[in-house]
């Protein structure tokens, strides 16, 4: 047994559903896919392998398929606040964040992986990264975060929790290790951080202060446009509204 819980029940009907619907009618945009071929494609990266010895190069062809322009001035990077970003970026309206793209948005809040010479998903329990580091669902978001940061350009935002224990930039961490390396610089003109905290409190964490510090001098030594805002209001509005 994992530590972690099964695969989500019903996941290829999820899955091929949500292609549908982010092609139909959240972001009709991104044109035609096959969304059947897209599932062939996400399930072969992990079915009939050790469920600890996923790669995100596993996850390419699937990637490949399900790829689409994210517009510019558009990207939300975050960190540990991922219902906020979500409500926040609204399906592509506001931002596109990393679940409001094709791949993103197929994978957001499910579970799975498969099992060692077996075509079946494990409904059971799967590995977390306490398990071993090289699971299905972490393998997966690394590869997406990776191809997520290398299509981004024009204005990157970086929503970040002030009330996160530990501090509101995480390293290591999915924004540390594998956005901030693949960005593209020559399409990067600015990156702008906006560090929130939770209505009740407490603030661990503000723009110069702490991490947040760590990450402005990490971009300017990389030779980016970097601002910082405390409590954003946009957001503070969304936060008081929930």
């Amino acid at each position: 047994k994992w530590k972690g819980e099964g695969t989500t029940n019903n996941l290829e009907s999820i899955v091929i559903g949500r292609c549908y619907d982010y092609i139909r009618i959240v972001n009709p945009s991104v044109g035609e896919k096959n969304c059947s071929a897209i599932w062939e494609a996400f399930k072969n990266a992990f079915i009939n392998k050790d469920p600890c010895n996923i790669l995100p190069m596993d996850y390419e062809l699937f990637i490949n398929l399900s790829l689409h322009t994210i517009p510019a001035n558009k990207s939300l990077f975050w960190e540990n606040n991922h219902l906020l970003v979500n409500s926040f970026a609204d399906r592509g309206r506001r931002y596109m964040s990393l679940a409001d793209t094709l791949f993103g948005f197929l994978g957001d809040f499910l579970n799975w992986c498969g099992q060692s010479n077996s075509p079946e998903l494990d409904y059971e329990s799967c590995p977390t990264a306490e398990d071993c580091e090289n699971n299905a669902v972490d393998s997966f978001w690394r590869m997406a975060s990776i191809t997520y940061a290398q299509h981004s350009s024009g204005v990157i935002h970086v929503l970040l929790n002030g009330s996160a224990v530990g501090g509101a930039y995480p390293d290591p961490g999915f924004f540390a290790d594998y956005e901030i390396p693949n960005l593209q610089k020559e399409k990067v003109s600015q990156i702008v951080i906006w560090v929130v905290d939770d209505i009740e409190g407490p603030n661990r964490d503000s723009c110069g202060n702490h991490t947040v510090q760590t990450l402005e001098k990490r971009l300017e030594t990389l030779g980016y446009n970097v601002t910082c805002t405390d409590n954003y209001k946009s957001v503070m509005f969304l936060l008081c509204l929930d």
